[in-house]
């Protein structure tokens, strides 16, 4: 088996998926914007070749560099875990006919519209949404489902891109930001209140044979907006319970209706008065480190479980379900450089033995605006056998923990 991993240097991350590739046996390739320096030694001996392009999201570089490394051996697998880079690698598999993701999946995992319509086909309960080609789209829609709603880049990542309106002066002053009145297309949807959470795979052959559900305090898109809120994700440590199983069903239904075959999955869901109501759903791994939570609360590897479904087919590790664990983001008081932290050490001295690690950048950092995400600025990492007791732990973690900048 010969698999070409795509971009291992950047962000430091992906060099756990390259190290979980690396310990299946398999003959392992990577193609990288950066040089084979940009490695640790360790992983860089490891690779059997290593291609370097100028863009991995160009196509045609990318068919090139593979082909190059086809010429010693056959490339059985190309596998890409960034969103931004998904549709690129499936394109150039069908190109050079190898096995994967196709790229009407990868298509459908990224076109909202595309993608509400075939959830929604399959009888999956999601929130209004349509495709806007020309303002007066986002006007019909808005005179027809109401106020508040969402508008976003039809690839949007998260709340990337994202805005919410009130109003038609609202919409108006967004219409013209996006660009839709210049030709640029996007996605209006309504606007769902309640909680908000994620349902992440590991899927092998169209079954889900590991699976997570975690939890946004707050939602994503106030979390990316407000900067007093130190927001949180936790993964729970009971999925297994009777209230999750409607978030597991609709998982699979959306991982069947998009055609989603072997590999990671990151749906994205609301519940709230009107019920569960599925949001979107990407054919690659949650952002911000999550992966690095689910290892740590189940006391597995599970790089190398994602490498062993990709060359195998078959995952011989299982999650122990033994803790709950979360990360806490904590913003700089204002924008500028950070001056100090306080409560570090207090938070040390009370939660030290759950503490998996924490980030303080040094003081002088240049700070990272609040719509940075989760890891922009200072964070800490926590686990803990209760998740009540660890939620309890992070709100305490953010009303003691405070980073001054000037």
């Amino acid at each position: 088996m010969h698999v070409v991993f795509v971009e291992p240097a950047f962000p430091n991350n992906q060099r756990e998926f390259l190290r979980g590739l690396l310990s299946t046996g398999a003959r392992v390739s990577a193609i990288s914007e950066r040089p084979p320096e940009a490695l640790p030694s360790e992983l860089r001996e490891g690779l059997f070749q290593f291609e370097r392009v100028r863009s991995v999201v160009d196509e045609h570089a990318l068919a090139e560099a593979v082909r190059r490394l086809s010429q010693r051996a056959r490339v059985d697998r190309l596998e890409a875990t960034i969103e931004a880079h998904v549709m690129a690698a499936a394109h150039v598999r069908e190109r050079l006919s190898i096995y994967g993701t196709t790229s009407k999946t990868a298509w459908l995992c990224r076109d909202k519209p595309a993608m509400k319509d075939a959830v929604r086909a399959a009888g999956i309960a999601c929130a209004a949404s349509a495709r806007v080609k020309a303002p007066d789209d986002a006007r019909q829609f808005a005179k027809k489902t109401g106020y508040p709603l969402i508008l976003k880049p039809l690839d949007a990542a998260g709340a990337s891109g994202t805005y919410k309106v009130e109003d038609d002066d609202a919409l108006e002053r967004t219409l013209q930001e996006l660009g839709v009145d210049h030709g640029r297309e996007v996605a209006i949807e309504e606007f769902l209140t309640g909680h908000e959470g994620f349902y992440d795979t590991l899927c092998v052959a169209g079954k889900p044979v590991i699976d997570f559900a975690s939890h946004y305090f707050p939602g994503v898109l106030e979390a990316m907006r407000t900067r007093w809120i130190s927001p949180q994700i936790l993964t729970t440590n009971r999925i297994e319970g009777e209230n999750y199983q409607e978030v597991r069903r609709m998982g699979q239904a959306a991982i069947s209706a998009l055609g989603i075959w072997t590999s990671p999955t990151h749906m994205e869901w609301f519940f709230g008065d009107k019920g569960l109501k599925f949001s979107e759903i990407g054919c690659r791994p949650p952002g911000v480190g999550v992966w690095d939570l689910y290892c740590a609360a189940n006391e597995f590897d599970l790089y190398a479980a994602w490498a062993h479904a990709i060359v195998h087919e078959q995952v011989p590790f299982r999650p122990s379900r033994k803790f709950a664990a979360g990360m806490i983001a904590l913003r700089p008081d204002r924008d500028g450089t950070i001056r100090s932290y306080e409560g570090v050490d207090e938070i040390q001295r009370r939660f030290g033995e759950w503490i998996l690690d924490l980030h303080m950048p040094r003081p002088g950092t240049p700070t990272q605006g609040v719509e940075g995400g989760y890891m922009a600025n200072a964070w800490v990492r926590m686990k803990h056998p209760d998740y009540d007791e660890l939620r309890k732990m992070l709100d305490v973690v953010g009303e003691t923990v405070k980073v001054r900048a000037g």
